[in-house]
């Protein structure tokens, strides 16, 4: 599943990230905000007419906007509730 399509305060954790479909900029960013596979990660708001605002998610500790199209260049995988 892609991070764009997660569920809201439903944990994952990356599986992949699809670094070639970002541009430089947008990779060092996302590494910079602490993005990375084994990472766990939580969407907690979606923003936008038509599904093309940001998403704000949670990583680790922090939350960060990021744009869909990032989003959506991201794996996951669902963790299971206790």
């Amino acid at each position: 599943m892609r991070l764009d399509q997660l569920p809201l305060r439903e944990r994952a954790h990356i599986a992949d990230i699809d670094w070639t479909a970002l541009s430089d900029a947008e990779a060092r960013r996302l590494r910079e905000f602490g993005f990375g596979e084994g990472v766990a990660v939580e969407v907690w708001h979606r923003s936008g007419l038509l599904g093309r605002g940001p998403i704000a998610c949670r990583v680790g500790r922090m939350t960060v906007a990021i744009r869909r199209s990032n989003a959506a260049a991201i794996s996951v995988v669902q963790q299971d509730r206790p």
